[in-house]
């Protein structure tokens, strides 16, 4: 799989059945258009052709596509078109058939996602997760990529050409034992990774909580997660900005401590495979204790974007976890807009990463729902004064008294730490 090509141009197709959504049509082919912008192809025009059903052999209508170069041609005053990009996975004929009739490269939603996957690898462990995803795409189209040389046989002597019986289906079965052989090396690889983070999951397990970063991509998981750490991700605003998996300490505020991990983010028509490919970095999602559901509040279509996170989670086993919804980017949107989603989701979070508003909040709300707290008020004995330093470090102390009997603090605790310190109660 090539990596990504700037200033290639190219022009987007879709289909639509009568019946069907154009409205979703519509915003898939919006999303098609930044998925392109970020594998570094510019944009020409985006068409949509609505018919029945789908053409067998080129998907779409042979005359819709010839009209679409036509018209991104004329409006770009002569400008070179270089590939033709689907808004749905294609057959390996389906793409051989319009490479042949428009003498242009064709590629898929599902292989732009791969070049910017390619793009955005930095690390081994996810340069072979996008290897996997790429020999799952290709493997079923294998078949087709050689069936040429047995049709050429039946027309050998009307022209020329010469092939033995079957020599299509003994390449592609040879090229597809090759593919099989090299994923199933890779899945041993990054089986082996799941059990390390198996591992690591159980030893941090005993010290501190789980906190998985979810959502759609480009929501700001990055920024909250830079915001929360200071960790340095990078952060782009672009699609799949993020592949690796990054876990730190965070500090909840409350004296106590939990691990947070940033995600690989999801996409509408996520293809399964793609998923399946990402199992080690979606581990830490997978696994985790809690998980942070950001969503960014600025996108007209995030209830779309949430349910399609939603989906992802329940694909993965991962929509049983405990979870908080985080509208962020509420910089960019008026105060009435977060009102009016506040009424709407009122167990919600509200912030700005970027900035920094009501961060300090939501990590406190955070706290405690990893933690439930409750305020009491305690008298330790002078005899006793050794528990006050455990108390400092147990909780968050609100007032502190020095009386003759000993004394005298209000704090907030984790109700699951009060145990020991019930006899020092008072009411």
């Amino acid at each position: 799989m090539p990596q990504s090509i700037k200033e290639t141009s190219a022009i987007l197709l879709g289909y639509c059945a009568l019946d069907g959504d154009t409205a979703a049509k519509d915003d898939s082919m919006a999303e098609l258009a930044r998925l392109a912008d970020t594998a570094g192809i510019l944009s020409l025009g985006a068409y949509v052709q609505r018919r029945k059903k789908i053409h067998p052999r080129t998907f779409i209508g042979e005359g819709f596509i010839e009209t679409g170069l036509a018209h991104a041609e004329k409006n770009e005053a002569g400008g070179k078109i270089d590939l033709l990009i689907f808004d749905h996975d294609l057959t390996g004929s389906q793409a051989r058939n319009i490479e042949k009739r428009f003498s242009l490269p064709v590629i898929d939603r599902t292989e732009v996602i791969l070049r910017i996957f390619h793009a955005h690898a930095r690390t081994r462990e996810a340069r072979l997760q996008v290897r996997l995803a790429e020999l799952k795409y290709e493997l079923p189209r294998v078949k087709s990529l050689w069936g040429h040389l047995d049709r050429e046989r039946f027309s050998s002597k009307m022209g020329g050409k010469t092939a033995f019986r079957g020599m299509g289906e003994k390449q592609s079965e040879m090229d597809r034992q090759k593919l099989q052989r090299e994923i199933y090396e890779i899945e041993k690889t990054l089986k082996k990774r799941v059990r390390q983070i198996d591992t690591q999951k159980k030893l941090r397990k005993k010290r501190c909580k789980n906190i998985g970063l979810v959502g759609y991509t480009n929501a700001g998981k990055s920024t909250l997660f830079n915001r929360l750490t200071h960790a340095g991700v990078l952060v782009e605003d672009k699609l799949f900005a993020t592949l690796d998996s990054t876990s730190r300490s965070l500090k909840l505020g409350n004296g106590k401590e939990a691990v947070i991990s940033d995600t690989v983010g999801f996409i509408s028509n996520l293809p399964h495979h793609l998923v399946a490919s990402f199992r080690a970095t979606l581990k830490e999602a997978e696994e985790a204790d809690f998980l942070i559901h950001i969503t960014d509040i600025s996108d007209e279509n995030f209830q779309k974007h949430m349910a399609d996170v939603e989906a992802v989670l329940k694909t993965i086993g991962a929509d049983h976890i405990p979870h908080i919804l985080v509208f962020n980017k509420i910089d960019r949107v008026s105060e009435a807009v977060v009102k009016g989603t506040q009424n709407s989701y009122p167990d919600a979070q509200f912030i700005s990463a970027a900035t920094g508003r009501n961060v300090g909040l939501f990590l406190r709300n955070l706290g405690e729902s990893l933690h439930p707290v409750t305020k009491v008020n305690l008298i330790i004995p002078i005899s006793e004064q050794r528990l006050i330093h455990d108390i400092h470090n147990l909780g968050r102390v609100l007032e502190t008294a020095y009386e003759d009997d000993g004394v005298f603090m209000t704090i907030e605790i984790a109700r699951k730490d009060m145990h020991p310190l019930e006899r020092y109660r008072v009411s």
